[in-house]
């Protein structure tokens, strides 16, 4: 029978102390998990190194080669050897691990990859001859004389060679390249003054540009929306809105996409801590909860958001990647992404992204000839004297009937209708027309407003705007009167465990404002003594169990609120105009009108836009006029 007590058997295990070769591979485990984590450091270390250009280029998807080229302030030929020792670095002196203001301070990129791979710098500083070293699996060669210019060459081949283990774990070329380019986007959306390329050089030769990013100039401001435009794209800096604002030592700036502007998946959320790019689930909640309101489920936001704060505040040791980060007080920062997001959307207005206004002339193609020919040429021709004779008579001051239009005065769907005076705010010399949704000029369909602006058109879904105009009224009573709470005959009592039952009384006083009161009952128990009353009868320990579920997931809970907002969405949507009723110029006017004064009128309680708006150029251009 084996034994389960060791000190039966007699066998003693031995502490033993490891070589540096191996103490070097356990870390570049944690460092270098893939190709993308040696481009970020290498990178890293070239931003660090003051560089305002820098190249990197790949072969194989970074396995067999990555070549990082920098004209940074360079490495002395005597400090090269020590470059690649453990824990070795020029970025702080070890007395203060907090005030970090570079990206790296560990000391463990270099040394790490020359254990796995085979690794060669090459540099140069001023004043100075440039000089080479190389290592190769641990093991490292004399630094030697080399011919470079100015700033620093670092080329990584054959990574993982000295742990072949490691490259089971590796994926396709592909899938490696792709990772690679989205950690160089990262860095060049972190550092918008400093030019970055990236070559794919498999084959050999010059190879091809992935990706590249100039330097930008001006501001913070308009550098970081140039480069924005260049990584993300331009339809996101087209539909993106500034965010700027400051709360208690922490600065929150960046660019978020209106609501319209969604993804299916969360691809194009982008957020840094003093400049370097994370992953924080703490942020991304924040980013989650402030669109909360205007997006569905399977929607997610599209932004870049930069938190700035002194380092003291922020702990970025936290993982040998440095992509994770502790606040101190988290609160503060997540707060001040929420409330400055909000007021943003809300400053926003109606303004819907222009990406609806294209995918609808895109869904919108011209008559295509029934047989190929010569291209039309769309010219009028000249008209006759009969023809010009009919149209003066039509021009004026009082025309007779002109048979062939007597049926637009009829009552059908497609009917025209004379604007009429709006009764509003705005000054008789303001012509409707120059208000940002026009006149309204008809009703299609009996659920579409055709209107007129002074540059195009806009079509509004009669439906889905007023719906919108609906829940916000009804969500700013619910604020002003807070939500009723339906007191339970008899408390229900909930057991849980005591780590669940501290976390949810942490957030009791917020679950309150929301009509759902908790109170603790002794032990690992909670007492639910009253309800929302607009949920009507509810499963409170069901309810209870799910908001917990969040809460470990997210941090947060916003089930409750999701709960009493979606009934408020459900009412406004029965007490809006429904599709199929005619409308009267007065009404369909009044509807404009309103939701240019509505917060977040531009999109539906499902973050679906309310109305398309084309440009006259964009229509011209369908009818070959421009």
């Amino acid at each position: 029978m084996a034994s389960l007590d060791p000190n039966i058997s007699g066998f003693r295990p031995v502490i033993r102390q490891l070589d540096d070769a191996a103490i070097n591979r356990i870390a570049a485990g944690e460092v270098v998990e893939r190709p993308a984590s040696a481009v970020k450091e290498l990178v890293e270390n070239a931003i660090d190194a003051g560089a305002t250009r820098i190249t990197v280029d790949i072969a194989d998807g970074g396995k067999t080669l990555i070549r990082v080229t920098d004209d940074g302030c360079g490495i002395s030929p005597e400090q090269l050897p020590l470059a690649l020792s453990r824990h070795a670095t020029s970025k702080i002196d070890g007395s203060d691990l907090l005030d970090i203001h570079t990206f790296g301070f560990r000391g463990e990129a270099l040394p790490s990859l020359g254990a796995v791979g085979r690794l060669t710098i090459t540099s140069r500083v001023p004043e100075a001859e440039a000089a080479t070293i190389r290592v190769a699996g641990g093991q490292a060669e004399p630094v030697k004389p080399a011919a470079l210019r100015s700033g620093t060459v670092v080329e990584l081949r054959d990574l993982f060679f000295a742990t072949p283990a490691r490259l089971k774990f590796m994926r396709t070329d592909r899938a490696e390249a792709q990772a690679i380019t989205d950690t160089i986007k990262r860095l060049a959306m972190a550092e918008p003054s400093i030019g970055l390329t990236l070559r794919d050089v498999s084959g050999g030769g010059e190879g091809r540009i992935v990706f590249r990013a100039d330097a930008e100039s001006g501001d913070l401001f308009d550098a970081l929306h140039a480069r924005l435009a260049r990584v993300i794209g331009r339809e996101f800096a087209e539909n993106a809105l500034r965010i700027e604002a400051e709360r208690e030592g922490i600065r929150l700036y960046g660019y978020a996409a209106l609501p319209t502007y969604s993804r299916g998946a969360a691809v194009s959320q982008y957020l840094f801590v003093n400049g370097r790019p994370v992953r924080d689930k703490m942020l991304n909640g924040a980013l989650r909860a402030a669109y909360f309101d205007f997006l569905s489920r399977d929607r997610h936001p599209a932004a870049a958001l930069f938190v700035d704060c002194d380092p003291t505040l922020v702990d970025v040791n936290v993982h040998p990647a440095k992509s994770e980060v502790r606040f101190r007080d988290p609160g503060i920062a997540r707060g001040l992404i929420i409330s400055t997001l909000r007021h943003a959307l809300a400053d926003a207005g109606h303004r819907a992204s222009t990406t609806v206004a294209n995918a609808t002339l895109g869904a919108m193609r011209p008559e295509q000839a029934p047989h190929p020919g010569p291209a039309r040429v769309y010219q009028m021709d000249r008209p006759s004297m009969g023809a010009r004779t009919a149209a003066y008579r039509a021009q004026a001051p009082e025309p007779m009937p002109t048979p062939g239009f007597a049926e637009l005065s009829q009552n059908y769907s497609g009917q025209m209708i004379e604007p009429t005076a709006v009764v509003d705010d705005q000054t008789p010399e303001t012509p409707v027309e120059q208000l940002p949704l026009g006149a309204a000029r008809g009703q299609v369909h009996e659920n579409y407003i055709i209107a007129q602006t002074a540059d195009g058109m806009v079509i509004v879904d009669q439906h889905a705007a007023h719906e919108r105009l609906v829940y916000e009224k009804l969500k700013t009573q619910m604020a002003e009167n807070g939500v009723a709470a339906q007191a339970l005959l008899i408390p229900e009592i909930v057991e849980l465990s005591d780590g669940d039952c501290s976390r949810l009384l942490e957030v009791a006083d917020h679950l309150s404002k929301f009509g759902l009161t908790i109170e603790a009952f002794g032990g690992n128990a909670v007492a639910v003594r009253e309800t929302p009353a607009i949920l009507g009868e509810v499963n409170a320990r069901a309810m209870i169990l799910d908001i917990l579920d969040e809460l470990a997931d997210q941090g947060e809970s916003q089930m409750v609120q999701a709960r009493i907002e979606a009934i408020l969405s459900r009412v406004a949507c029965h007490g809006s105009i429904r599709s199929g009723r005619r409308m009267r110029g007065e009404e369909m006017n009044a509807l404009l009108r309103e939701m240019e004064a509505t917060p977040h009128s531009g999109q539906c309680n499902h973050g679906r836009p309310t109305y398309v708006e084309l440009k006259l150029a964009d229509i011209e251009r369908l009818f070959g006029r421009s």
